[in-house]
């Protein structure tokens, strides 16, 4: 083993609902905009579904991927792809051994779209019309064999699948991968693609979505008293992790490190919390033990904070309970009030977000907290950026996921 390998960030890329790269969206977040949008179709009426909006991608995949290859993919694998050719274009586009190259791009879901479809014209017009590659469409490994075919990528190719914690454990995984010397280089990320009636009508028969119908762009509003939901959104985030030695071998640049890796399980509920937090403590302990990052270094927290009324206070507890007092001094933000919730995805959106957070020394900031929830215990960003300090500082990214997964990255300045 070689774990004391440094793992650094050259490339990022993305699609969401704020933009259709990583710059844009990054831009939008600082800005404070709403991703969440009124959905145009008739699924309301059709199935009578209560909510009408989403966070739905901004840039449709047609606008940038050629036809042949939009007809053979689901869109959580277009999206993937999308995301995943920028951030190697924004890293220079390595020059590297295939059998040292990896890819891990995860998806909570995979592709519902390209399932649901299937299931509709085998039952209106009969097995004959089922598309054959339908299967190679729907597994939710499809977004990783198609990036892994992009750049020749021989040193695996792995989609863990952990609900909603998907996409930050898939840069877990890519951090290990470097780390244990299986590669030098890895493509790693996130993909969602689940605004479909089904999914849509399944979170709000759970009453987990917002029913904010008349101000979609205000319903997301994590630690706000009158939360009611987490609004639902789709799109991708994927980095270019390389060891330290092959980035500065290469004259490559580096937004930050990837110093930390906690993960944990609640066993406690298939979808809710425990309440006392302690898996999501061990995770960000484990994630600051690794990394080797005192509490007092961490200056700022991208929260999981989806909007609910109890997942968001269990997560600030637990922040609390993990740094105490230095806790006074952390930025909080909460960016799926922008961005809506990517669910697979949402995990690598925000590692993304950590990472420019601690280049650019920027906090970004949470909008729609009108009433702070008096019971929250972390000071929040509000509205606007806050200045992160100079010097080192470390930055922590939460992602948690239905099953009681917990995955917590620790972030350092280059």
């Amino acid at each position: 083993m070689t774990a004391s390998r440094d793992v650094v960030v050259t490339g990022l890329g993305a699609t969401t609902p704020l933009a259709g790269d990583a710059p844009s969206t990054w831009a939008a977040a600082l800005a404070g905009q709403s991703g969440a949008r009124t959905m145009d179709n008739d699924w309301s009426e059709k199935y009578e579904i209560p909510v009408t909006f989403a966070a739905t991608i901004k840039v449709d995949p047609s606008e940038v991927l050629p036809r042949p290859e939009i007809k053979r993919m689901d869109p959580s694998a277009q999206y993937a792809m999308i995301a995943a050719r920028e951030a190697w274009q924004d890293a220079g586009a390595p020059e590297v051994d295939g059998e040292r190259l990896g890819a891990v791009v995860s998806s909570g879901i995979g592709g519902i779209w390209t399932t649901l479809d299937g299931w509709d014209v085998l039952r209106e017009r009969g097995a004959r019309r089922v598309l054959p590659m339908t299967v190679p469409m729907l597994m939710p490994n499809s977004p990783v064999a198609y990036v892994s075919l992009e750049f020749g990528a021989q040193a695996g190719a792995h989609s863990l699948v952990s609900a909603c914690a998907s996409g930050a454990e898939a840069i877990g995984y890519g951090i290990d991968m470097i780390r244990n010397g299986r590669a030098d280089v890895v493509v790693c990320g996130g993909t969602e693609a689940t605004i479909h009636p089904m999914p849509i009508a399944a979170f709000c028969a759970s009453r987990t979505l917002s029913l904010r119908n008349d101000d979609p762009a205000g319903a997301s509003r994590p630690y706000d008293v009158d939360r009611d939901g987490f609004v639902i959104g789709e799109g991708a985030a994927v980095l270019v992790l390389e060891s330290a030695e092959h980035a500065a071998a290469r004259g490559a640049r580096v937004y930050a490190k990837l110093s930390g890796v906690g993960l944990s399980s609640d066993a406690y509920h298939i979808t809710s919390p425990d309440p006392d937090g302690k898996g999501q403590v061990a995770a960000m302990r484990r994630a600051l033990a690794d990394a080797g990052v005192e509490g007092r270094d961490v200056v700022h927290i991208n929260a999981h904070a989806t909007s609910t009324k109890v997942g968001d206070l269990t997560e600030t507890r637990s922040i609390r309970t993990v740094l105490g007092s230095e806790t006074d001094h952390v930025r909080l933000s909460a960016t799926k009030s922008m961005t809506g919730h990517l669910l697979g995805g949402a995990g690598a959106l925000e590692t993304l977000f950590a990472v420019k957070a601690v280049h650019e020394r920027l906090a970004p900031p949470t909008i729609n907290v009108a009433q702070p929830d008096p019971e929250l215990q972390v000071p929040l960003v509000r509205d606007t950026p806050a200045q992160l300090p100079d010097g080192d500082i470390a930055a922590i990214n939460n992602s948690f996921g239905f099953g009681g997964h917990n995955v917590a990255l620790v972030v350092t300045n280059a």
